[in-house]
């Protein structure tokens, strides 16, 4: 994959499909601090390890974060978690087609306050329609 394929939502969060360890520098280069996965080891045969790409991480300076989403959804330690790794920023998340990666920024920035208008706006802008999530938005952010 080339560095390309890293979709930027905001000035601090980027998305991806499916990384290699050999992207990790590339991800450097561009000012990223923190590597989020969300994709669970073993999704499927061609995914590198994630352990591969947290050594790439290492030898790069970045912190990497595994936060897996499989296919029973999200839930509230995993948004909590995402937000933590926000802090960390700039972030780029990846996971099979950066959906997954995607829709759990918009449910922490939610978390954290964000504006439900601006980060569908946000997704749109990178190509992911997270207007669906509005409810789940809404509860996050307590009303």
């Amino acid at each position: 994959m080339s560095d390309s394929h890293f979709i930027r939502i905001t000035d601090s969060v980027s998305v991806a499909p499916q990384i290699a360890p050999e992207d990790v520098a590339a991800a450097a280069a561009q000012g990223f601090r923190c590597i989020v996965n969300n994709r669970p080891d073993g999704e499927s045969f061609d995914q590198p390890p994630g352990d591969a790409i947290a050594a790439a991480c290492a030898a790069a300076g970045l912190d990497y974060v595994a936060i897996p989403i499989d296919h029973s959804g999200f839930n509230l330690d995993q948004v909590e978690a995402m937000a933590g790794a926000l802090a960390k920023g700039p972030v780029l998340a990846f996971c099979r087609s950066g959906t997954r990666s995607c829709n759990l920024w918009a449910l922490a920035a939610a978390r954290q306050g964000g504006d439900p208008t601006a980060i569908i706006a946000a997704a749109g802008q990178g190509g992911y329609n997270v207007a669906g999530l509005l409810p789940l938005f809404r509860q996050l952010a307590g009303g």
